[in-house]
């Protein structure tokens, strides 16, 4: 019996980084050596404190491999089916969990995989480390995509993943990391997040929550709101059965008012810091090609600190994973409204936020899916476009197999006043514009006043050119700038033009 084991991330048809020293770990008793051996390559390892490391050279992509390793005991421990190709990290919350059976044309799209060159491992979703949890975490494991493993898949992973590989020829795997409802604090140490008086505020709430309160009194007002929640969900689906046009308030009046979240504390996913610890460590530093990322939604009443907190994550693990550039593809929020709900504009923040890291942060890329929102669904189902344009991302800024044109549809340059009107410039629009629609909509204009109205808008080749006769000394502009609403006018390429306003000064 081997004196070692294994992180949970290592198991059979596991899929290690091509071209990158390739991070080993585990545990084991102190003092004891290891030996690891991967396609004809070896390395050592002694364990302290309880913890062992090895790391292995680049090698190019290929396999089937065994990786092997032995103690001095004679124990030993192999994996086999390990292929060398692509590993990327699917972080973030149910858009990117939503699963590719639960996604539009998902049923079909698995009964019809046969011969993708796509594996996954799914970081097991514990929000509190105790005795369960060594257990629960060693029933993950990594699997090669077919109609029958692959339902459970992310469906974003997945068609990001297969895209890779058909344009890479290489076996792609993604290890998912992500859970429904968390906001970026979430992902994000304490110990960060207390560095800025700002992002400070979610460990502060945090605390708060737990003031006076001790973990049993805390554990005593989980299993209540558990015990609420089994009998409150199923009146919940039972009333959208019904009604699947529905609105959130007559769901409520049906099944009565909801309670979520769950009660803040030590077992709460959604705590600061939380799965940052019980998930995101588990699996780091696993070598890695890069980062894709779906989220925001869960910091939207949180907005204007949202620039702030995602440039913090992206920090946070580039930092944990020892590289300053490693690739971060990440999706902007598309359209969406609850029902009967006002739209107070606080997703058009988030938006604008995710742009501005984007052109502000290095080696990102921003994948604009503003088409493939659905109003009154907080998890639309077309997620093919959303891996796509993802895949694009990467194809372009880690690869190099695209031209940025061909990754982007057209991100708003500069502007001038002219005419009575103002003309847009974009970057990415050299081929122009094509409309969805008989006419573009959503541009609005306004003049010192801030009080903005709908505007005509007239494509001029690669330009645009926004006016209305009831402001003629135009100042500011904006195009989308809405929670939810129509999208009509997208790149040659079929990505959406990304919503932006000419000043972030015009409320």
């Amino acid at each position: 019996m081997a004196c070692f084991n294994f992180a949970a991330v290592f198991t059979d048809h596991m899929v290690l980084q091509r071209n990158k020293n390739i991070n080993i770990w585990g545990s084991a008793y102190n003092g004891t050596k290891i030996t690891v051996e991967l396609n004809g390559r070896t390395v050592e390892a002694v364990a302290a404190d309880g913890k062992w490391s090895a790391v292995l050279p680049p090698m190019e992509a290929g396999g089937p491999y065994e990786l092997k390793a032995s103690d001095s005991s004679g124990g030993e421990i192999i994996f086999r089916d390990v292929m060398i190709g692509e590993v990327w990290l699917a972080g973030g919350q149910s858009n990117m969990e939503l699963e590719l059976q639960n996604s539009l044309n998902g049923r079909e799209v698995l009964a019809n995989i046969k011969d993708v060159n796509v594996r996954f491992y799914y970081t097991q979703k514990i929000a509190y480390i105790d005795d369960y949890f060594n257990f629960a975490e060693r029933n993950g494991c990594w699997s090669i995509a077919s109609p029958d493993t692959a339902a459970n898949y992310s469906a974003v992973g997945y068609y990001f993943a297969k895209r890779l590989s058909e344009e890479l020829g290489v076996t792609v795997g993604v290890i998912g990391c992500n859970w429904g409802g968390t906001s970026a604090s979430a992902w994000i140490s304490r110990k960060l997040l207390e560095k800025d008086i700002d992002t400070k505020t979610y460990v502060d709430e945090y605390d708060k929550a737990m003031e006076g309160k001790t973990f049993e009194e805390y554990c005593r007002d989980l299993k209540e709101y558990e015990d609420w929640y089994n009998a409150w969900q199923p009146k919940i689906n039972e009333f959208y059965e019904k009604n699947p046009e529905g609105s959130w308030d007559d769901a409520q009046a049906y099944a009565g008012p909801s309670r979520w979240p769950e009660p803040m504390g030590p077992k709460s996913p959604f705590r600061a810091g939380g799965v940052y610890e019980t998930m995101l460590k588990r699996v780091c530093p696993f070598t890695l090609a890069g980062f894709i990322y779906y989220q925001g939604e869960s910091d939207d009443h949180k907005p204007d600190m949202y620039y702030k907190l995602f440039k913090l994550l992206i920090e946070q693990w580039r930092s944990d994973w020892e590289d300053d550039s490693l690739p971060f593809m990440f999706v902007q929020l598309p359209m969406f409204l609850n029902r009967g709900e006002a739209d107070c504009k606080n997703w058009c923040l988030i938006r604008e936020a995710q742009m501005r890291v984007h052109q502000t942060t290095k080696n990102t890329g921003i994948a604009v899916i503003l088409d493939k929102g659905e109003y009154g669904n907080i998890h639309p189902t077309d997620k093919e476009p959303v891996g796509v344009r993802l895949a694009l991302q990467a194809l372009y800024h880690v690869y190099g197999k695209i031209s940025a044109d061909e990754a982007y549809g057209a991100v708003y340059k500069s502007c001038e006043y002219v005419d009575e009107g103002m003309l847009l410039s974009f970057e990415h629009s050299a081929d122009g514009f094509e409309l969805r629609d008989a006419k573009a909509v959503g541009f609005e204009i306004a003049g010192s006043d801030k009080k903005f109205c709908h505007a005509a808008a007239q494509l001029r080749g690669d330009k645009i050119f926004v006016s209305s006769h009831e402001v003629t000394e135009p100042v500011y502009l904006r195009y989308n700038w809405v929670n939810y609403g129509e999208v009509t006018v997208f790149s040659k390429n079929g990505i959406p033009l990304a919503p932006f306003r000419t000043s972030r000064n015009d409320e």
